[in-house]
């Protein structure tokens, strides 16, 4: 009998875990936009500023990460109690936090950079962007009182033009309007009580204060205008703003910067010290001291003397200047005992007129035309040429690089000559001189009448001219209209390093 096959029982299946608990979203990065945009909004609606709402952002930021921290505690806690698992960060939410810190720090550090001193600095006017303040708010003052006899002035303004002239009485008078930007009307009322002009005497000095840091970094414009007795000297300390001063019958003393400074009608000396801008001085008795570094410089109608020390950037004009002038720069040091004409400097060219010497002039990479020169002339230039036509023949010496040298001589002077040239030729005018030009030098010596005065030439790659006078071209009229320009004198061979004078 057979046996009975066993039939092997159901497999038993396990009952399957139960799903954990869908996990909650974390609301800790919406919590910090939705901070971020009801901030922006309030910037948006002119409830908050830029200004403001950057100086909270650089101040405040940390702020957030606190937030954040807080929600992330409460839902970790609140996952505990619902048996859940709390939600992590992510990558978006560690994104947002590395931005929160990266650009938390950056605001902090440009909070603590002085913007008015960096504005100052790279010559931002206040016009150039919008006034991150808020709205700009105009107030008008008057001061006045008497001025004391034999008393001076001082102005102080280091946002603002100033502007001084002569009065008809003994007083001085302030007109003051004023510009401050502000986020509402309340605070502009009281950032103009805080910067109050002021008048002060003490003593013999009478000082005008614009007082524009009394609202701290709120950008604030004061312009002066000041009027008083003619007399009284007169110093100006200004740092952005227009400086004129008119009508003055004692010393003017001027310190500025970005400033265009503008002075004539002065009966006593004139000295101006000047970070940028441009300086224009005018009808001075006395003598007339400038220095620093100016863009554009014209002084004419001057009875004393001239000294310039410093950088001229862009151009200087001299017109009639009674006695000696000295000009020093890195590129050019020249002095010279008067000025009958007009003298102009770029950085390219040097050109005059009426010249009385004597002369001395270094200089480099300059294309020199002088007419009409009186006295004794001592010239040297690198990579430019050199043309003098004499009115009075002095001792005259030339040494000379990379350009031509031309030089007339009245017809009848009487001159000893000793010249040199390589690479270049020697041709001369006066028969009486020995001119011996080879295939790399040329020489030329010799004496023409009594040989009073004693001319030196030395030129290297370039030819020397010496002419006679009445047959020298006449000095170029001043240069035409844009459309018609004029023609201009060979470029020097090497392009300066500089572009100051």
């Amino acid at each position: 009998m057979s046996n009975p096959v066993a039939t092997p029982p159901p497999p038993q299946f396990s009952p399957l875990p139960p799903l954990p608990p869908p996990r909650h979203r974390s609301f800790a990065g919406p919590l910090v936009l939705i901070i971020l945009g009801i901030v922006f909004l309030l910037g948006t609606m002119r409830v908050l500023s830029v200004g403001k709402l950057a100086h909270l952002f650089a101040s405040y930021w940390p702020v957030l990460l606190i937030l954040w921290g807080l929600v992330k505690i409460i839902e970790h806690q609140r996952a505990r109690r619902e048996g859940t698992r709390a939600s992590g960060i992510g990558a978006g939410g560690v994104l947002l936090v590395v931005m929160i810190v990266v650009f938390g720090l950056i605001a902090n550090q440009l909070e603590r950079v002085n913007w008015s001193g960096l504005r100052d600095e790279i010559n931002i006017d206040d016009g150039d962007f919008p006034n991150l303040w808020g709205d700009t708010f105009n107030y008008n003052d008057h001061l006045e009182q008497s001025f004391p006899a034999d008393a001076s002035l001082k102005v102080l303004d280091n946002r603002g033009a100033v502007s001084v002239h002569a009065s008809d009485d003994d007083k001085i008078t302030v007109v003051v309007r004023k510009r401050i930007g502000a986020e509402n009307q309340s605070d502009a009322d009281k950032y103009n009580t805080d910067t109050k002009p002021t008048i002060t005497v003490i003593g013999g000095l009478v000082t005008v204060d614009a007082k524009v840091e009394g609202a701290g970094d709120h950008p604030i414009e004061t312009d002066l205008d000041i009027s008083l007795p003619r007399k009284a000297p007169v110093t100006v300390n200004a740092r952005r703003g227009d400086v004129n001063v008119s009508g003055r019958g004692g010393n003017v003393d001027v310190s500025a910067q970005h400033s265009d400074t503008a002075i004539d009608d002065v009966s006593g000396n004139v000295k101006v010290s000047q970070e940028k801008g441009s300086v224009k001085i005018e009808q001075v008795t006395g003598d007339v001291q400038v220095g620093g570094r100016v863009n554009e410089l014209i002084i004419s109608d001057i009875k004393g003397s001239v000294q310039l020390e410093g950088e001229f950037q862009e151009s200087v004009k001299l017109e009639r200047i009674a006695k000696t002038v000295t000009f020093k720069s890195s590129r050019t040091d020249m002095e010279f005992s008067k000025l009958g004409g007009s003298l102009d400097l770029d950085s390219d060219e040097l050109h005059a007129d009426d010249l009385a010497g004597p002369l001395h002039l270094a200089t480099r990479s300059k294309n020199i035309r002088m007419d009409g020169v009186s006295g004794d002339v001592r010239v040297k230039n690198d990579n430019g040429t050199v043309e003098l036509i004499m009115r009075n023949l002095g001792n005259v010496q030339v040494d000379n690089r990379n350009g031509d040298v031309q030089l007339a001589v009245p017809d009848r002077a009487g001159f000893r000559l000793d010249a040199r040239t390589r690479g270049g030729e020697i041709q001369s005018e006066f028969p009486e001189l020995k001119v011996n030009n080879d295939e790399h030098e040329g020489r030329a010596s010799g004496s023409v009448g009594n040989g009073s005065s004693h001319i030196v030439i030395n030129n290297e790659h370039e030819g020397i001219e010496i002419r006679k006078a009445s047959n020298a071209p006449p000095v170029p009229p001043a240069p035409p209209s844009p459309a018609k320009p004029a023609k201009a004198l060979p470029q020097p061979k090497e392009s300066p390093e500089a572009t100051d004078n």
